[in-house]
């Protein structure tokens, strides 16, 4: 049994009330199976879905919005396109921007205070044991065991530090890289940031004079069913029900175009529309 299945079944087994699933997951041999193959087989990637999931849905729901604005407007397609496709790719190399920088600096100041932790634990031992010993008073072990325990962790230094910087700073370290995060970002705000504005790129290529209201209505679709997917695929990260989840992102993103649409309509009605 992976580690990904186990822990699955313990979650099923919990919410459903199910002992018997339960048990299974909580098979001592099925732990031990389960922690190897997580240590031999770690799922190459899967840090970066939250990334991809969350850089997918700010792409189609900002585009989306564009989309309705300028078709409330009034506005020839060619008009969508060109704001649309501008606000793809400024806005996800933006949304990137801000990933990588984000998750740079929490690189960094975890750095910073590791080396800080690591100089105090080698010039001040002592006193970095108490304080280590002061901590786990603080969260309720008897003092016998806090003193056990800070005995155990003072024995490597690595996991002595380690602990300091959970235990006093509350820091892990990063399990993602800051550029692999800001292109998965990017690729995922374009991609899904391209979906509402499909149909209008595919009648400007290869024309099926459709009309501009016909093409608003086409992108209406696809955006509400993608929106609804990725919606739904938000369970990778927050594990809650993929319909509530998925209904949920339309309700929102379907806000964020009407509130647009309506915006347009009324520019439109102030003959701001040219």
């Amino acid at each position: 049994m992976s580690f990904s299945k186990r822990l699955e079944d313990a979650r099923k087994g919990f919410l459903k009330g199910d002992p018997e699933l339960s048990a299974k997951a909580h098979d001592v041999q099925a732990i031990r199976r389960a922690m190897h193959h997580r240590e031999r087989h770690a799922s190459a990637g899967s840090e970066y879905i939250g990334s991809m999931v969350y850089g997918g849905l700010d792409g189609i729901i900002t585009t989306f919005a564009v989309v309705s604005g300028v078709a409330g407007a009034g506005l020839k397609p060619e008009i969508i396109i060109i704001l649309g496709l501008a606000n793809v790719f400024a806005d996800g190399f933006s949304m990137a921007t801000g990933a990588y920088l984000s998750e740079k600096s929490e690189m960094e100041l975890y750095e910073r205070e590791r080396q800080r932790e690591s100089w105090e634990v080698e010039h001040f031992p002592e006193a970095e044991k108490e304080e280590l010993r002061q901590l786990y008073l603080a969260q309720g072990y008897p003092e016998e065991d806090a003193n056990q325990m800070v005995e155990i962790k003072a024995r490597d230094k690595q996991r002595w530090v380690d602990a300091m910087m959970l235990e006093e700073l509350n820091l892990l370290p990063a399990d993602t890289k800051p550029l692999t995060s800001a292109l998965v970002t990017f690729g995922a705000f374009v991609i899904a940031g391209l979906l509402p504005l499909m149909v209008f790129l595919l009648d400007w290529l290869l024309p099926f004079s459709l009309s501009g209201q016909s093409a608003f209505w086409i992108s209406v679709g696809v955006s509400g069913l993608a929106l609804f997917g990725l919606g739904a695929a938000k369970v990778l990260v927050t594990e809650r029900p993929p319909l509530r989840s998925g209904l949920e992102m339309l309700l929102v993103g379907g806000l964020a175009a009407a509130v647009a649409y309506l915006v347009g309509m009324f520019l439109r009605s102030l003959g701001l529309n040219g």
